[in-house]
C-alpha cells in the first residue's frame, strides 16, 4: 500500500527538521495522490534547485526537471506546473548543506 501524499510530506518535513533543516509546505495539493515538487535551498552556497516526483513503472523516482539554479527560472517552472496540475504540492527545504532528505532514487538529467 502506498502512502498518501500528505503523510509522505509530513514524514519528509519531520526527517529534514530532525537533521536541523527548515522545511515547510508552500502549496498543499491533493492529500491522497498529489505529485510533489521539492524546492531545495543550499543556505551556505545560496543556490536553489528543484526536484520533481516522477513515476517510473511501479516505483517513484525524482528528477531535476530544469538545470538552472536561477530563482526566476525556478519560480516560472513552478508556476507553470501549478497551472497544469491543481493537485500539486510544493515543499521547500532550506538546509546549510543543500540536502533533500529523499530516500527514493534520484535521476539527474
Amino acid at each position: 500500500m502506498l502512502l498518501s501524499t500528505d503523510l509522505w510530506v509530513s514524514a519528509l518535513i519531520r526527517r529534514a527538521e530532525m537533521a536541523g533543516a527548515f522545511a515547510y509546505v508552500l502549496k498543499r495539493g491533493d492529500a491522497r495522490a498529489g505529485a510533489v515538487i521539492l524546492k531545495i535551498t543550499h543556505l551556505r552556497d545560496r543556490e536553489t534547485f528543484i526536484l520533481r516526483q516522477a513515476n517510473a513503472g511501479d516505483e517513484t523516482q525524482w528528477i531535476k526537471p530544469i538545470a538552472s539554479h536561477d530563482p526566476e527560472a525556478i519560480e516560472k517552472y513552478i508556476e507553470r506546473e501549478r497551472r497544469f496540475d491543481a493537485d500539486l504540492w510544493i515543499v521547500e527545504i532550506e538546509d546549510t548543506e543543500g540536502r533533500h532528505f529523499l530516500t527514493e532514487k534520484i535521476q539527474l538529467l
